[in-house]
This record gives C-alpha cells, structure tokens and sequence, in this order.
C-alpha cells in the first residue's frame, strides 16, 4: 500500500465561494488540470488557510460582502510578509461596477477581475497563471534566505578568523618574551656555566614552542585549502594508537591525569597513513589532557565493531558547552581559552585537522558531552581492511637501515638572504664537522657555486632579485657549476611547493626551521652516496 504526500500548501488555491456546491465544482474542474485547491466556508477560515501558506485565492463577490469578506481578506494579507504578494482572483457579475469589488479593490492589491459567465478554459489559465506567478516569488524568497544565511556564515568566518589571528598575536608574544628575556640576562652576563644552561633551556623549549604553532598555522592553510596528502598502507591502528600515547605521556603525567587504556589482543588491520592516524589520536589525547580535571582520569577504548575499529577517548575535564557542540570540529572554532590544567597553548585547529584526516581515511569522528564540567568523549570509526589492504609490509621493508658514515669534510653552501639565519646555519655546520660557506643572495650563490664547488647547497627560495628557484635552473643548466647536491631550505612546504622546487632542480625540500637532526641524517646520506 502506497502513500501520497499531502499537497503543499504553498501551490494550492484557496477558494471562498458563494455556496459549498460552487466550491466543489470549481475544485473538481481545477483538479481536471492537475491544479490542487481547497474551500473555505466563511471569511474567518479563510484568514486561517492564507497564514498557512497559499499560491492564490479565488473569492467570489459574493463572498466579500458577507460578514466584511474583503475586510477580513485585507487583513489576512497585511500580515503576510514584505516579500509576498498572493495573487487574488476575484468573481464578479459585473467587472468593476459594485460596491463590493470597488471597496475590495481599495484594500487589497495584485486584484484579477473574472467576469461571469467564465469560460473554464480562461478560469484555468488565469489560476494556473496566478500559481506561476506565486511560485517565483517563494522562489525568490528561498533564494533571499540561501543569500542571507550564506551572508551569516561570511560574517561569522570572519569574525573566527579576526578571532584567531588576534589569538595568534597574543600565542606568538607568550614565547618571545622569554626569549628576550634570556638573552637580556645573557648580554648582561653569561658568566655562570649553570645560569647559561638553564637560559639555553628555556630558549629551546620556547623555540620548540614557536615551531609548533607555525606548523598549526601551516596545518590550518592546508586544511582551508583542501591539500592535505595522505601516504596510505597497510598497518594495525594499535600501533598508530601506542605511538600517539608515548607522545602525548609527558603532557598527560604534567596535568596529574591518569591514563586507562584497553585495547583488543588482535590486531587491527587498517589502510592507513600511519603518521596521519597517530596525529589524530595524539591530537585527541592532547585536548583531554589540556582541558581534563585536576588530578583526572583519561580512557581510551579500542574495539572491533563490525567491519569497522572504532576508538574512544574520554576525559572527565570541562566538557563542551551545548552552544560549542554543533560546531567543535569547525576551523577557527574556539572554546574558552583557559583550561582546567592552565593549558592554553596552541591554535585550536587540531580538532578540525582531525576530522578531516579520518574523513580523508573514509571514517567519521563524534564528539559528546553533557555539557561543562561533564567531561567529552570523542570517538573515532575506521573501515577495516579486508585481504590485500591488510597484510603487513615485508620482512625486508622492516629491516634496520644501516647507519651511514659521518659527514665530517663535507663542503656544504648555506645561501638566505637574511643574514643571521645563514650566518647561524653556517655556524651549525661548522659544528657538525662539515666545510661551511655562507651567501645571501642568488648571484652571490652562483660566484660562491662557481669558486667553493660545494657538495651540497642549503639554498632559500624567497629571495629578492633571484630566487631560488631561478638559482637552481642555472646551476643545473651550465656544466661550470659541477653537480651539487641542491636542498631547498623554505617556509613554503606545501605539496606543490614541493613539486615545483623538484621542477627546478632540486634533490631534497626541507621546511623552515630545519630539525638539526633532520639535517644531519640528510646530509649523512648525502656522504654516504657519494663514498
């Protein structure tokens, strides 16, 4: 058995006609030609049905003078919004000519005369007509709301993001002032071997600081921009799960929270990005540490369910307001800032990151909570893999790579138009054993290629006059160069930046500021390949 829906209202005519066999008449012709009405027995319901919805009303003339018929019309129509315009048509026995149409055409507006005897073949057009007419206004009216609501959520983005660039300012200055401070004392002084090491201390640690927020704020352009990249395999989520609690231990043991965790003695097959998944993870124990209860308790729970693994983390901290809920994973959303630990680091991207890093992994993440000081629970569902997806890599892909042989002799070219971040990298090389030599503009790069005859060249990309894109094009074009080894050091590390630099000439693409020990293991290999 089927079951029709019920007409809009919205497309229906009304009618108030003389008499209830009038009414039906006038429908059954209508409903002939596929037009939907409905009858109303006096003025009052009439008002009633208009506030419903209609597309047009048929009123006979009759009608009007009845109980103040055109009165009670007028003012069904007066409520109705700026936008609306509800077509009448309106019977008469005599066009214009008597009082009661005179009166109504006074005090109503888009009036139709239908003068009587009427063809049904003009009675229908001029409803259907009528009905057109309506429909584009409603039409009209979606489209005003779709504009309004779009214009809503414009004002609203900006307003986030005016938000999170005056949190950036005030997230940026935290760890400067630290570091000014430090290396007042030490202009002052730097006598005391101990005072040294501790101010070196808090000048790496607020260093360290700094390069994660740039990397949020790297994680928040790509996450706006739709180009994250995944490198997907097969791998057990247990082990993407164990890696992002080692990393999150010292923030969750520094808040005095507990941590409970209960996972399944099997694996847990997975096609995934295992660096991606452990940075959600990570980035969901981070917020419960952050925002979890004095001397709290974490739980994690991982389970098979189905064709799916899903993960739990709870917290029984501050919990997410009711206002916050709908739209925790949205970029640039902010709870308050300061949290029941005093943590207020970061940027607040890393729960939009996550949503999208599972969603690119074909999962969904859901976040509940009763509200504040109620605790949060977010829970992650990832497909299983099935046959090939889920074997594990090799034997020899496990294999320990060997460590290669050290660098020491290695003639390295730092090239950056800032002069104290070459001059620095260049004291950096010295001090990892290597032949340093420093430039700080693409044809200073070139004599210096021309004269020193570098192994490898640390080259900057966003210089002035020559960049380094055009300074890798000349090296590899002309024979007098020789063939170093070219490694873009830049801020710019998107994917396609990455692929244009490769474009250019260049062997290797390291994001600023450079991990020592990244470097280092680089610049290893680079000697070891030459050996």
């Amino acid at each position: 058995m089927t079951s029709t829906a019920p007409p809009d209202p919205r497309h229906q005519v009304v009618l108030l006609l003389a008499t209830a066999r009038d009414a039906d008449l006038t429908r059954e012709l209508l409903a002939r030609s596929g037009i939907s009405a409905r009858a109303c027995p006096a003025a009052a319901q009439l008002m009633a049905e208009v506030e419903r919805g209609a597309g047009a009303v048929l009123v006979s003339e009759e009608c009007l003078g009845a109980h103040g018929g055109h009165t009670a019309l007028a003012g069904a129509l007066q409520s109705q919004p700026r936008w609306s315009d509800l077509p009448v048509l309106l019977l008469t026995r005599g066009g214009s000519d008597s009082l009661e149409v005179g009166d109504a055409l006074a005090l109503l507006r888009n009036v139709t005369l239908l003068e009587r005897p009427l063809h049904v073949a003009a009675l229908v057009s001029t409803v259907d007509a009528a009905l057109r007419a309506r429909r584009r206004q409603y039409e009209v009216q979606e489209q005003m709301q779709q504009l309004e609501a779009a214009r809503d959520q414009q004002v609203r983005a900006v307003q986030q993001k005016d938000e999170f660039l005056a949190m950036l300012a005030h997230e940026l200055r935290n760890p400067l002032a630290p570091i000014r401070n430090a290396l007042h004392v030490l202009d002052a002084d730097d006598s005391d071997p101990a005072r040294r090491q501790q101010l070196r201390g808090v000048m790496r640690r607020q260093v360290d600081h700094m390069v994660r927020l740039v990397d949020d704020l790297l994680e928040a352009s790509r996450l706006s921009r739709g180009r994250i990249m995944l490198h997907r395999g097969p791998g057990d989520l247990r082990d993407a799960l164990r890696s992002a609690i080692e990393i999150a231990m010292p923030g969750i043991e520094a808040g005095g929270l507990s941590l409970d965790v209960d996972w399944p003695d099997e694996p847990l097959p997975v096609h995934l990005d295992a660096v991606r998944i452990a940075q959600v993870f990570g980035n969901l124990l981070n917020n419960a540490a952050k925002f979890g209860s004095e001397n709290g308790h974490i739980a994690v729970t991982m389970r098979r369910e189905r064709n799916e693994a899903v993960v739990e983390i709870r917290d029984d901290g501050a919990g997410i307001a009711p206002d916050l809920l709908p739209r925790v994973f949205d970029l640039f959303a902010q709870g308050p800032r300061e949290s029941a630990n005093g943590f207020t680091e970061g940027l607040g991207i890393g729960l939009a990151l996550v949503r999208t890093l599972v969603e690119l992994h074909g999962g969904r993440v859901e976040a509940a909570s009763d509200g504040e000081d109620q605790g949060a629970t977010f829970t992650v569902r990832l497909p299983l893999a099935s046959g090939a997806e889920a074997d594990p890599p090799s034997e020899s892909a496990q294999e320990p790579i060997p460590t290669p042989p050290g660098t020491r002799g290695l003639r390295v070219l730092a090239v950056d138009d800032n002069v104290d971040a070459a001059q620095t990298l260049g004291l950096v090389l010295q001090s990892l054993g290597l032949v340093p030599r420093v430039a700080h503009g693409g044809a200073e790069a070139l004599a210096a290629t021309e004269a020193f005859e570098p192994d490898v060249i640390l080259l900057d990309i966003g210089m002035p006059e020559m960049d380094g894109y055009t300074v890798a094009r000349r090296i590899r074009g002309e024979a007098r160069y020789g063939n170093p080894v070219l490694v873009a050091v830049t801020g710019w590390s998107d994917t396609h930046d990455i692929a244009r630099s490769t474009e250019a000439g260049f062997d290797h693409h390291l994001a600023k500021p450079v991990d020592i020990g990244q470097l280092q293991a680089l610049l290893r290999d680079i000697a070891s390949g030459r050996e």
